[in-house]
């Protein structure tokens, strides 16, 4: 950030007085500028013993399988947002049944928010944002071919608590480690 979305002055890189974080900060009107995780929030759709898979039509990833989700828009709550990238990227109609996974992406400043989901009838089809949409049972999931680590954590815990029955909300950190390589840190709540 160079300037204020308020005034158009330069801005500065400070510790506010009764802060403990750099923000930027506007010279001209003391506005101060707070940088906030975005959110991201999506389906994990479930028709019988198949879960409803993208395949990407935009980057990045592009051409790689994913649970159908996005940026949520202001005004609207994560439930709406998850419904809404389900219709805008699987033109299909779920029902949430509950959050299931919030992944708190560290290294790009992003918050994972997926809803387990029910898909009543077997009714989807490709969109600008697709170029595939399939259902699979779980020895068919591209493994290899999963567009982000998120994505293959939530199938992974789904596939896992579905032997049980009980789908408890999972927490999970993910942050760069030394080597540049992805870690992380998984709790449960029940």
């Amino acid at each position: 950030m160079k300037y204020c979305s308020k005034c158009g002055a330069v801005v500065e890189q400070r510790i506010p007085p009764g802060d403990n974080r750099h923000r930027y900060v506007c010279n001209a009107c003391h506005t101060i500028h707070y940088e906030n995780p975005r959110i991201i929030a999506g389906c994990l759709p479930v028709y019988h013993n198949q879960v409803l898979l993208c395949r990407r039509a935009i980057e990045p990833r592009y051409g790689l399988w994913t649970l159908p989700a996005g940026f949520m828009e202001n005004g609207e709550s994560t439930e709406q947002a998850a419904l809404r990238e389900t219709l805008e990227e699987a033109n299909a109609t779920v029902m949430i049944r509950s959050l299931y996974t919030v992944t708190s992406i560290l290294h790009v400043d992003q918050v994972q928010m997926i809803y387990l989901a029910e898909l009543p009838t077997p009714s989807f089809s490709s969109s600008e944002e697709s170029l595939e949409v399939r259902l699979f049972n779980e020895e068919d999931i591209p493994w290899d071919k999963l567009a982000f680590p998120t994505i293959k954590n939530a199938l992974k815990f789904y596939f896992h608590d579905r032997k049980t029955g009980q789908f408890p909300l999972r927490h999970i950190a993910l942050s760069l480690g030394n080597e540049g390589e992805l870690c992380s840190e998984m709790g449960t709540h029940q």
